[in-house]
């Protein structure tokens, strides 16, 4: 990444940064906390152990921006994007997510527990090992999605669209599924991890 602009350790705390494009910047351990991102545009940044604690981040666009085990708690991202972008490790506490758009996102080891996440369109994401427990996905399209190792203890995922997507048998058991939709190869795995025979 060529003219990269890296900043370790900055105070943003309360700062107004509303409508800002910014490209090609690195922040590691910086402090966001309850500072005015609205309508922020992000391309090819790295946010890495950031605190966004009641950060307003309505209305931002990110595009290849890698937020990297950073903390969102009780965070506004309302009407906020994500495309082609990695929220690895990221843990997201009593955040007003809805209406969010994701596409092509990462959320491998990240935190959504209790999340307001239903009626999304969520098909295609990536969710290795990401902790959904209690989470609601009620409607949710995650079709095609990677849910290996995921956590979905009391996950709420009735009339969820699980066609197609990549999910542990034994974590389907510990979720809400009245009216999901899943596929053959699903319905045959889930019955397995129940112990019974498809014959």
């Amino acid at each position: 990444m060529d003219n990269l602009v890296e900043e370790v350790g900055e105070d943003y705390a309360d700062a107004n940064l509303h409508g800002q494009h910014w490209e090609k910047r690195s922040f590691t351990d910086c402090d966001f906390t309850e500072a005015d991102l609205r309508e922020l545009v992000t391309a090819g940044c790295t946010f890495t152990r950031c605190d966004f604690t009641r950060t307003d981040l309505g209305e931002s666009k990110h595009t290849a921006t890698a937020f990297r085990q950073c903390t969102f708690d009780r965070a506004v991202l309302t009407r906020s994007s994500f495309t082609s972008c990695s929220l690895m490790g990221s843990n997201f506490v009593d955040c007003v997510l809805r209406p969010i758009t994701f596409t092509e996102v990462d959320f491998t080891l990240a935190s959504f527990v209790k999340a307001p996440l239903y009626d999304l369109k969520l098909g295609g994401q990536r969710f290795r090992e990401t902790n959904l427990s209690e989470a609601d996905l009620r409607n949710t399209d995650l079709s095609q999605a990677d849910l290996m190792g995921a956590r979905l203890l009391d996950a709420k995922l009735e009339g969820a669209d699980l066609r197609g997507a990549k999910v542990d048998a034994n974590g389907l058991r510990q979720a809400k599924l009245a009216g999901a939709l899943i596929d053959i190869e699903q319905a045959i795995a889930f019955a397995a991890a129940y112990g019974l025979v498809v014959s």
